[in-house]
């Protein structure tokens, strides 16, 4: 017997990561010692107080069954810390949806919203799932180029009328993944008075809501007049409290669309495992002074792997926010090249642009995911393997 993928899988491509986890193992058993910087999985620990609200729940028997949906308390933490931290209302009974984890939410949301036939609003480059969620839902991409000229944000007023008329919804990302940059609130206002005219669902991933640098200004985009009207946006405890492996995150905004997507997912999943879930209160209530020294040593490494690489004569730009640097790679490389011939040459593993999209060929994606020591050898190794290059050549 044959048994062939669907035509909507076999239209996604292959998932970069698994490429970069088999480089890596490749040249492990070769006796490399390899420096991952490739995937945004935290290497902090959270909170001692979630860490002991886990441990506690998970030893009472009775919290072992199905949860079906978030507690009222999950809800009521997540308006919480919305008005805390950004100064948005949000109502916890209709305005939060819990998931499990955001990039789950993103691809179900796309299911939930999207028929066969509509477009999606992309940025390119863009996390890989946002494309993949609007394949899998048999919708259509129209990327939106994120250009360094107009400080990686959209040009609204260039996407074709004939697209917009069929477009129904459009993802944004600001702290944005692969690249870091921010928005501003004007730039924020004109994506709800766009997002008006058009009959556009604006999507806002806001993952690396907390990883903000330089102090520069934290803007939601909840927070903005209108933008509950025509959005929702995303955000997880993954990033923020280094809880990657716990899976659980919400959507707040739009009540019709929180509805939608509630709809979805219960036919399913069953929940998130109670203590999970009060860990994940504990956290949204706390006092959030752990978020200073957290970005602090985020600084720390960003300017740390910096200056190593501008030592090696790469002159790479300053990350604003998230725990990524993207980085434009010297001239004489693709993407995948520099990045694959790096782990293989030298031990240490980035992501290569493309993966993100077209418009990220030329670039490499570099995640602050070691302490500062080890990211100054990331640079050494860096600056020899650009030496060996330029010798070759």
């Amino acid at each position: 017997m044959n048994f062939t993928a669907s035509e909507k899988v076999q239209k996604m491509s292959s998932s970069i990561f698994q490429e970069i986890a088999d480089l890596k193992q490749a040249a492990m058993k070769k006796g490399k010692d390899v420096i991952d910087l490739s995937v945004g999985s935290p290497d902090f620990l959270p909170p001692s107080f979630v860490v002991e609200t886990l441990s506690e729940y998970a030893k009472d028997p009775s919290k072992y069954g199905y949860t079906l949906k978030g507690i009222p308390e999950f809800h009521d933490a997540v308006s919480y810390f919305y008005k805390h931290r950004y100064s948005v209302d949000i109502d916890p009974a209709k305005e939060v949806l819990q998931l499990m984890g955001s990039q789950d939410g993103l691809a179900h949301l796309a299911m939930a919203i999207i028929d066969p036939g509509d477009y999606v609003l992309v940025p390119d480059p863009g996390y890989p799932i946002y494309e993949a969620g609007v394949t899998i839902a048999g919708g259509n991409v129209y990327p939106m180029p994120l250009l360094a000229e107009n400080k990686f944000l959209p040009r609204l007023g260039e996407i074709p009328l004939e697209i917009l008329q069929k477009t129904k919804m459009m993802i944004l990302s600001y702290p944005g993944n692969p690249v870091t940059a921010l928005a501003d609130k004007e730039f924020f206002k004109e994506v709800i008075e766009f997002a008006k005219l058009h009959n556009i669902l604006v999507v806002h991933d806001f993952a690396y809501s907390e990883l903000i640098f330089d102090n520069h200004p934290q803007i939601s985009f909840l927070s903005l007049p209108g933008a509950k009207e025509v959005g929702i946006e995303f955000n997880s405890l993954s990033k923020t409290f280094n809880m990657a492996g716990c899976r659980i995150a919400y959507a707040a905004g739009n009540e019709q669309v929180i509805n939608a997507l509630a709809s979805f997912k219960s036919h399913i999943d069953y929940g998130v495992f109670y203590p999970i879930q009060a860990a994940a209160v504990k956290a949204l209530t706390s006092d959030f002074s752990f978020f200073q020294t957290q970005v602090k040593e985020y600084e720390r490494r960003r300017d740390a792997l910096i200056a190593g690489l501008e030592k090696s004569g790469w002159s790479v730009a300053k990350s604003p926010a998230t725990m990524f640097v993207w980085a434009k790679i010297p001239p004489g490389f693709s993407s995948r090249k520099f990045a694959f011939d790096l782990i293989d040459k030298v031990g240490v593993a980035v992501v290569p642009g493309d993966a993100f999209g077209k418009l990220g060929e030329g670039y490499v994606r570099i995640a602050l995911v070691q302490p500062p020591e080890r990211l100054l050898e990331a640079a050494k190794r860096i600056q020899a393997f650009l030496m060996e290059m330029f010798i070759s050549n």
